[in-house]
């Protein structure tokens, strides 16, 4: 038997780490290929393994299982994982050979090939035998059964609509419940899509007309936003972090429901702003951006990786006025606090700013498409947790918001307790406070995306938009 080749191996290594949660699965994959010597189509082809066993593991494992002679979730996680990586390629890669994709996968739990890591350490417990000869027959059975009819919706709409477009069961559970069937599987359906890699003009340095004509003549192929006038949609483009303009700091990549939360808040050349969550440093740079780079933005995270990411992207994208502070905007930004031990937190909140931009940690359901692994990874009993936390984060960041000031709060969640329901308590627990349609703040190709309270909701969108929240207040004079 051949060993598996690169670009499976780095598959497999990556989704074994995910499992794990050792890492995000962007980060998984870079870790595993900067370890591998891989070319350019062995990478493509790592890339797709793993984000399509990803995308569509609850079908994977629908269909595993009725040809599994024992039930998944008790094999262990190098054998399901091997099985999940060649019936992706069985059922969703035509140009993939299936005896390639058997051979390979059988390979990978080898108990010479299970062994050994790049990192030298144990890839996964093969519990004292040789599974080769099970995923063997398992993959052999899964080519000759005929296609299974999906289960019935009408006997178990939950189940129908988790397996065909594999989704967790309970999120499926909750949209069909607030949305009807048709609107649920939108949804669904958007957890599986590709997305496209959308960047934003930074205008500080460049036009965004000007950027578009660089990156045509460099090869890519360019499109303007539906809807920010400051997004490029590219394709065609290889590494993006190997483009010229990129190096030169004439853009950062970030989705276009992304691009327009910062305008919202509004932000004037000279004024002070508090982004309050920021790393790694979308939105702080856009307000930047949006402010010319004069004026103060003190940029607040608990993570120091993070913030070392953000003052990276300040310098590439030529950016002063921001002021990095690690502190937990939810306790050291609370009256009670005791600041002595931070000196520079404790200097730079000595007096109120003009604007807050709260981009709160959030379930992060509205980014499904681009880390499908937290399809896998999140439980509905989360929602409570984040929901408190945000509430908190909000309550103690408002209070350093100026008489006549505005604060944004937004989210990349679909869910209404992470959104609404947090603006909503809030708003009755601070009658100084007021909400303010986003409709002005907005292109008018994004009018449709208010709703009718005034919030920004990319939620439908028809722009191949993330799912974004965004609520704007403004705190009342004295």
């Amino acid at each position: 038997m051949r060993a598996a080749s690169g670009a499976r191996s780095v598959a497999m290594e990556a989704l074994l780490a995910i499992a794990r949660k050792e890492a995000f699965a962007d980060e998984a994959l870079d870790r595993c290929l900067r370890r591998a010597n891989l070319d350019g189509r062995d990478r493509a082809l790592a890339f797709e393994l793993a984000y399509g066993v990803l995308r569509r593991r609850a079908t994977i494992d629908w269909r595993l299982g009725l040809v599994a002679d024992r039930p998944l979730e008790r094999l262990p996680l190098l054998v399901v994982t091997a099985l999940r990586l060649a019936a992706y390629q069985l059922l969703y890669l035509q140009k993939v050979p299936s005896s390639a994709a058997v051979h390979e996968s059988v390979a990978l739990v080898k108990p010479a090939q299970a062994r050994a890591r790049p990192d030298g350490k144990a890839s996964g417990q093969v519990q004292g035998k040789d599974w080769s000869g099970f995923v063997n027959a398992v993959l052999r059975s899964l080519i000759r059964a005929p296609t299974p009819p999906w289960p019935d919706p009408g006997l178990d709409p939950v189940l129908s609509l988790s397996t065909r477009l594999s989704c967790p069961s309970w999120l499926a559970s909750r949209w069909l419940k607030r949305f009807g069937v048709d609107k649920a599987e939108t949804l669904c359906r958007a957890t599986l899509t590709i997305p496209p890699l959308t960047i934003r003009t930074n205008r500080l340095r460049v036009t965004r007309d000007a950027l578009a004509a660089g990156l045509t003549g460099a090869g890519s192929v360019v499109q303007a936003a539906a809807v920010s006038p400051v997004g490029l949609v590219l394709g065609k483009c290889g590494p993006v972090t190997a483009l010229r303009q990129f190096r030169d700091g004439l853009f950062y990549v970030e989705d276009e429901a992304g691009q327009l939360v910062a305008p919202l808040l509004d932000p004037q050349p000279g004024e002070r702003v508090l982004d309050a969550c920021a790393a790694p440093g979308g939105k702080a740079t856009h307000l930047a951006a949006l402010m010319q780079d004069r004026g103060e933005i003190i940029a607040v995270d608990s993570s120091p990786g993070r913030l070392r990411a953000l003052q990276e992207n300040c310098r590439r994208l030529g950016i002063t006025i921001v002021t990095t502070v690690k502190a937990d905007a939810a306790e050291d930004l609370a009256p009670s606090a005791d600041r002595a031990a931070n000196g520079v937190l404790a200097r730079l909140l000595d007096r109120p700013f003009d604007r807050i931009l709260l981009d709160a940690p959030c379930s992060g359901l509205g980014v499904l498409r681009r880390h499908p692994e937290g399809k896998w990874q999140k439980e509905e009993r989360q929602l409570k947790s984040h929901q408190a936390r945000q509430k908190l984060l909000l309550e103690q960041v408002s209070r350093l918001l100026r008489p006549g000031g505005v604060l944004v709060y937004s989210t990349c969640s679909t869910e209404p307790d992470e959104n609404e329901d947090v603006v909503e308590h809030f708003c009755r627990q601070h009658a100084e406070f007021r909400r303010e349609t986003v409709t002005p703040w907005l292109p008018e190709a994004g009018h449709d995306l208010v709703t009718a309270q005034g919030y920004f909701s990319t939620l439908f969108n028809s722009h191949s938009m993330d799912a974004f929240f965004a609520a704007r207040l403004r705190k009342a004079d004295p």
